[in-house]
């Protein structure tokens, strides 16, 4: 019989989240292309295996804020905006270019709040994700940020995209849900702060216990999200019976050890099997 690692051998749909963090270098604080270009290689190369894929990609704001020479995190609001007009429209256009190098389609997917709480704008954005995934074509997801202030304003936020890949995943009723971080997964603690905190490999129930585990902070200067946002998020995942995993997105490959079974990161389990 197999474990619960084995079993997401056997995953058909995944969707992956890359958080600003794992996308840019960090003493240049531009985008690290080697990185974002094997992200790539490698999801065209699972689709090529006969699964599919989307990506929930972070680093809208993070671009447009190099791209017009902030050095700083902006506090304005409308900055915000502008810089999250600026970049998303940059960081598709390498998407679209580095997927066209592997002969596959790139979709932009923006949603809003809105489009996953309005029941009428959440089916149709279900039906557009299907269709496009039935073409064969890899969904690139962000929320639209330069219209939308739920994220930005941190009031009432999907939490650095980590939430908005678990409602994205519960949507379109995914298999797997891999969160990459800056991070090899949940601790008991900060392990930046606390060197006897230990790593959690699998957690098979969300509890109180679990969730004030969780600290909401984060050690990038780009991420908004701590793990306070991807606990919440695993929370979204399980419930709608999608496996998900925390895992570090530095190594890349650790996208293809968690699809063959290997024992990387922090694995919730669907609590629909």
């Amino acid at each position: 019989m197999k474990n619960s690692r084995e079993k997401l051998v056997d995953c058909k749909r995944i969707v992956i989240k890359i958080g600003s963090s794992s996308l840019m270098h960090n003493h240049t604080n531009k985008l690290d292309l080697m990185k974002i270009e094997k992200l790539v290689r490698t999801l065209v190369d699972i689709k090529n295996t006969g699964k599919e894929v989307v990506l929930v990609s972070s680093g809208a704001i993070a671009v447009g804020r190099t791209s017009v020479g902030l050095v700083e995190r902006p506090d304005d609001l409308s900055v915000k905006q502008a810089c999250a007009a600026i970049g998303q429209a940059k960081l598709m256009m390498i998407y679209q270019k580095l997927f066209a190098e592997y002969s596959t389609i790139a979709a932009q997917v923006l949603i809003t709040k809105n489009t996953i709480t309005n029941k009428v704008s959440k089916v149709n954005a279900q039906n557009t994700f299907i269709e496009l995934l039935h073409m064969g074509v890899i969904p690139v997801v962000n929320e639209n940020d330069s219209v939308s202030t739920y994220e930005i304003e941190q009031v009432v936020k999907f939490g650095d995209n980590d939430r908005l890949s678990a409602s994205v995943a519960s949507m379109i009723h995914a298999d797997l849900l891999i969160l990459l971080s800056d991070i090899d997964g949940l601790y008991t603690d900060d392990p930046n702060s606390n060197p006897n905190a230990k790593f959690i490999e699998l957690v098979e129930k969300i509890d109180a216990n679990l969730i004030h585990m969780g600290k909401d902070s984060s050690g990038s200067d780009f991420g908004t999200g701590g793990m306070a946002a991807k606990i919440k998020a695993a929370s979204i995942a399980t419930k709608a019976g999608t496996d998900m995993v925390i895992t570090n997105g530095n190594n890349i490959d650790n996208i293809y050890k968690i699809i063959h079974g290997e024992n990387v990161g922090t694995l919730f389990l669907g609590s629909i099997k």
